[in-house]
């Protein structure tokens, strides 16, 4: 019998091989950083999230380690037994102050502040209209909720909008949509999403994991960037912050109601007090330092400009998130192993859905890399993409 499941996982196994989506997981022997020793090689790293690099910054390192001599490793609980520490409140009431609402709530991952909302708001009865390239813990969130759950076409607004009609007999409409989309990079048009959902009496929700420390002024995200209150903000605090876990901002009712009612707070345990510090130092280098953005933005411009004049097809305009159209899974494979072979780590990320045949290969650009990192990596961009007769 024993026989017969492993079988059975081993056929589902090779067709994922045979679709080119097949994953290994590589070993890092270090802390973040632009250089890197993956699996005993030294590679130049274009695929972390740590945008303004400090997830190794000393003082979010010193500010971790002065509270974790006093509060020890892990949370020892959840946020309603004995997982909530005064630096908990701490971070949410800095998270509160930055992102400019009432009220936050501390998840420990981002997927599970998604979940937590998307499981415990939304009721049968009501519709979720969702961009159909949200992220995979979006979908599934989607899917789970006591709700209706419908795509409508990525970034498309004339779509959004038809299906917003077509919804009118729901008791509620949600539009739940990424600031940023890490899957090709685009950024949601904020202000005609929060305009539409003003005529058709819909919420919004958005998931600005990775708009939060990057966008806007102050580095507030997407919103501050559109200048717009959905009525739901969800971050992330493992990308831009270089910390670890997830957040949900707005009215001190809306976090009331999930400190109650999401099953991903009540039963999950807390991030450690000592995260919440170095998410707290971040935080305040995030609110301070506006130049780092401008840097990053400089950088990312250059190579997106010079990719696509060598003849690479470039999604994602705005963000640090520059995608570059290979083709099949096959070929973006290929193209991905190419680059390990020149030392630059950038492994294709399978989509979790079907909906375009296109496949990608993200290059994300942080305040750590040099001009003469983007510059070898554009080398080998374009001896590469002339080797396999892509450009």
């Amino acid at each position: 019998m024993m026989m017969g499941f492993e079988k059975w996982l081993g056929d589902r196994l090779n067709k994922t091989k045979e679709s080119g989506k097949f994953r290994t997981v590589k070993t890092m022997n270090a802390g973040p950083s632009p250089i890197m020793e993956i699996d005993g090689r030294k590679q130049l790293v274009f695929s972390s999230n740590n945008y303004l690099g400090l997830a190794n910054d000393e003082r979010c390192i010193y500010a971790a380690e002065t509270i974790l001599h006093q509060f020890g490793v892990g949370s020892s609980g959840t946020g309603i037994t004995t997982g909530y520490t005064k630096w908990h409140l701490i971070l949410e009431n800095k998270l509160a102050q930055f992102i400019n609402t009432e009220a936050t709530i501390l998840f420990s991952d981002g997927s599970l502040a998604i979940f937590g909302v998307l499981l415990s708001i939304p009721e049968k009865g009501d519709v979720i209209l969702c961009d159909q390239f949200n992220h995979v813990s979006i979908l599934d969130g989607c899917q789970l909720s006591y709700a209706e759950s419908i795509h409508y076409l990525h970034v498309n607004m004339e779509d959004l909008e038809e299906k917003l009609r077509d919804s009118q007999d729901h008791k509620r409409r949600f539009i739940v949509t990424k600031g940023v989309f890490s899957e090709d990079g685009a950024v949601a048009p904020l202000d005609k999403i929060m305009s539409l959902a003003k005529q058709y009496q819909a919420h919004v929700i958005v998931d600005d994991s990775h708009g939060i420390g990057i966008f806007g002024e102050k580095g507030r995200g997407t919103c501050e960037y559109f200048n717009v209150r959905p009525d739901i903000i969800i971050g992330s605090l493992s990308n831009a912050v270089g910390a670890e876990g997830g957040f949900v901002c707005g009215s001190k009712v809306l976090i009331d109601f999930l400190r109650n009612h999401a099953k991903t707070f009540v039963y999950h345990p807390s991030i450690p007090p000592s995260i919440c510090a170095a998410a707290y130092a971040a935080l305040e280098i995030i609110e301070t330092n506006q130049e780092i953005r401008k840097q990053i933005f400089t950088e990312v411009n250059y190579a997106r400009n010079q990719l696509g004049d060598m003849g690479f097809y470039i999604k994602g305009h705005l963000s640090p998130i520059i995608t570059v159209v290979i083709g099949d899974p096959h070929q973006a494979e290929a193209f991905s192993t190419r680059l390990e072979e020149e030392g630059i780590f950038v492994p294709l990320i399978p989509q979790p859905t079907n909906i375009s045949r296109e496949s990608s290969i993200n290059i994300t650009i942080t305040a750590n890399h040099t001009h003469k990192d983007i510059k070898y990596l554009l080398s080998k961009f374009q001896m590469i993409g002339k080797e396999m007769n892509i450009i």
